[in-house]
């Protein structure tokens, strides 16, 4: 079992006509932007990739265009989370079936779940995925709850093929319980990455590599002291602005993206928001 490394771009979703389909060419050029770019893999249909906001069959459509456009020994992970236990098993087994290298899962939004409840649906997720490498996505600040140390404990126990987290809390404080013996953690809060990784982190999941892969790549890769103080500044640049839309305009700007189309109801830029973000890029 081929378990994730290094730099994963938390990869965006190519959208077209007011964001109400998927850009299919535009899918094979990101993938093809982030290879180049010099990351490891890209995570399909996270927070990063709005996969929340898309149906159960735009999200297996996306992950089939992605695998079709990977070269060679380019990860591809799927987040297969949603709000349901019976679309996150379904898209986990699409996963497995298209033969992804891995999947994860964030706890379900809106209702806050019990231990119990947690274990069940994530459980069924990772038998789902099996044999692919399952990782537990941690992100109170988008399920509104923290997944406990016991829940991952109990998993693992259950499911051999859990083998890590992507966990994206800030500050490292919230992190750090999360960094278990044996257990393959990933950061996903781009300034603590450099920190993560001395602690024994072994990567991260970054939604900004989808738009400066090369940064992030050099981030992990090297452990560049100058990545670091990059994507910091960006991320504080970026604070207020909507997330999506930034990265997308970015990656118009760079030839990859022909559209910078979100899902509602995200919204797109302002001609201001867009001026700060393109400046932001250019340096």
């Amino acid at each position: 079992m081929q378990r994730l490394h290094g730099a994963i771009a938390a990869a965006a979703t190519p959208l077209r006509d007011g964001g109400t389909r998927i850009d299919e060419l535009g899918v094979e050029r990101l993938v093809g932007f982030l290879a180049e770019g010099g990351v490891d893999g890209l995570l399909a249909c996270g927070t990063t990739g709005e996969g929340m906001l898309l149906s159960p069959d735009e999200r297996r459509r996306l992950v089939d265009l992605m695998m079709a456009a990977r070269p060679q020994g380019f990860l591809i992970a799927v987040h297969a989370g949603a709000q349901t236990t019976a679309d996150t098993v379904a898209l986990a087994g699409h996963a497995q079936q298209v033969g992804a290298d891995a999947v994860a899962v964030i706890a379900p939004p809106y209702f806050p779940l019990d231990d119990d409840e947690l274990f069940r649906h994530l459980h069924g997720a990772a038998s789902a995925a099996d044999p692919l490498p399952f990782y537990v996505y941690e992100f109170a600040g988008r399920s509104g709850y923290r997944i406990p140390i016991p829940v991952v404990e109990r998993l693992r126990a259950a499911a051999p093929n859990v083998v890590g987290m992507k966990v994206s809390d800030a500050p490292f404080d919230e992190v750090r319980p999360y960094l278990l013996p044996g257990l393959d953690v990933f950061i996903g809060s781009e300034p603590l990455v450099l920190e993560g990784l001395e602690a024994g982190a072994v990567g991260a999941v970054s939604g900004l590599a989808t738009a400066w892969p090369e940064v992030v790549a050099r981030l992990v890769h090297d452990r560049d002291s100058s990545a670091h103080e990059l994507v910091t500044a960006l991320r504080d640049g970026l604070a207020g602005i909507p997330f999506h839309a930034a990265l997308k305009a970015v990656l118009v700007e760079e030839g990859v993206l022909f559209h910078g189309d979100v899902r509602a109801p995200l919204r797109g830029l302002t001609p201001q928001e867009r001026e700060r973000v393109l400046a932001l890029h250019r340096g």
